[in-house]
């Protein structure tokens, strides 16, 4: 039992975790949930008090579109609390309290670096609005104390982001990710305020509003087909090593989707499969010169998502298939940048 044990913990270990990163392309969900750390906020008619708060919980959700080329867009809603604990300035240090929780809906515009392999690294600027509910924020002095704030007050927001993604083998689409993202409120935001023990009423505005948030997540993108980038595992020696086998599949320009001679082309391919003792089957992907490298690399790719997925269905096994995008490079026909170039628009189906 120890041995089968042992055995088996090495086959899963065996197995590759994380994928080769693909551009998201089409429908997104994500969300992420960490940690808020809010910069002292500015009491500005105070005489110059400072709130000083603990590290608090956030979380965010968002659903978006990608083009496929490395840009996308989302829309956010999201949740951060803080619970002020310190005063400083015009109060000399002394103790406060309350919260301030900050919700609201963000559009964001992202753009994933598609040519850096395994783990995804992506920028993006966002903007919105965020309300911000002041619970009960009281200063206390040598005196008495002052109930600062207890309203909901709402200011345009912006944010900027950084972020990683390590997509999951296995799962198509569904990958890991990490973020920091600085938020602030733009503007000042008025509150009721009463002094105590005397009883006098006055106003507090509040500003300087400036979030570092720090989250874990999950992102899945819908449709998106595996890209296998682990080699298959090596053969026994064969008896006899069998010629490499090619068949080129051409595709129109700026598209992924197979023709029905496309389709003639690989079931042939599938078929003679069937009759040839192979290793492994590579299905690599090209484009012209027209369109940006970074776009042309994300078009390559999904061409060869594509034969891959038609080699399947003419019944070849996907553990033997690997795929690999080379944008516009490795050009058919020489070609200057910007050339519309047929023949270069192909998937080369290469059986070992």
């Amino acid at each position: 039992m120890q041995l089968r044990g042992a055995l088996l913990a090495a086959g899963l270990l065996a197995l590759p975790i994380v994928a080769s990163a693909q551009p998201v392309t089409g429908l997104y969900m994500g969300g992420g949930v960490g940690v808020n750390l809010m910069q002292d906020e500015h009491v500005k008619n105070s005489g110059g008090v400072n709130l000083g708060s603990d590290v608090g919980p956030a979380g965010v959700l968002s659903l978006g579109w990608g083009l496929g080329n490395g840009l996308r867009f989302e829309l956010e809603g999201d949740f951060r609390a803080n619970k002020f604990s310190s005063s400083g300035g015009a109060f000399g240090g002394t103790a406060a309290g309350g919260w301030e929780q900050k919700y609201g809906p963000m559009v964001n515009v992202l753009y994933d670096f598609v040519g850096v392999p395994v783990v995804q690294p992506y920028v993006g600027l966002g903007a919105g609005y965020q309300w911000a509910d002041e619970q009960n924020v009281r200063v206390y002095g040598p005196t008495g104390s002052a109930n600062l704030a207890t309203k909901t007050q709402g200011d345009f927001a912006a944010q900027a982001i950084l972020g990683l993604a390590l997509p999951i083998a296995g799962a198509p689409g569904l990958a890991l990710t990490a973020e920091y993202r600085f938020m602030a409120l733009v503007g000042d935001r008025s509150y009721p305020t009463v002094f105590e023990p005397t009883g006098f009423h006055g106003s507090t505005k509040l500003n300087d509003d400036y979030n570092h948030t720090f989250l874990l997540g999950i992102r899945y993108n819908f449709g998106q087909t595996a890209m296998v980038t682990t080699a298959a595992a090596a053969a026994a020696p064969a008896p006899a090593v069998q010629p490499a086998r090619s068949y080129l599949v051409f595709f129109d320009w700026d598209k992924a989707t197979l023709t029905d001679r496309a389709r003639q082309i690989i079931h042939e391919a599938a078929d003679n499969s069937t009759h040839v003792q192979y290793t492994r089957i590579e299905v690599n992907g090209y484009t012209d010169t027209s369109g940006t490298p970074q776009y042309n690399m994300g078009l390559s790719i999904r061409r060869a998502t594509a034969v891959k997925a038609e080699l399947i269905r003419d019944g070849v096994p996907a553990g033997a298939i690997t795929t690999q995008g080379f944008g516009e490079t490795h050009l058919l026909v020489p070609t200057g940048a910007g050339v519309r170039e047929p023949q270069n628009r192909r998937v080369e189906i290469i059986i070992h």
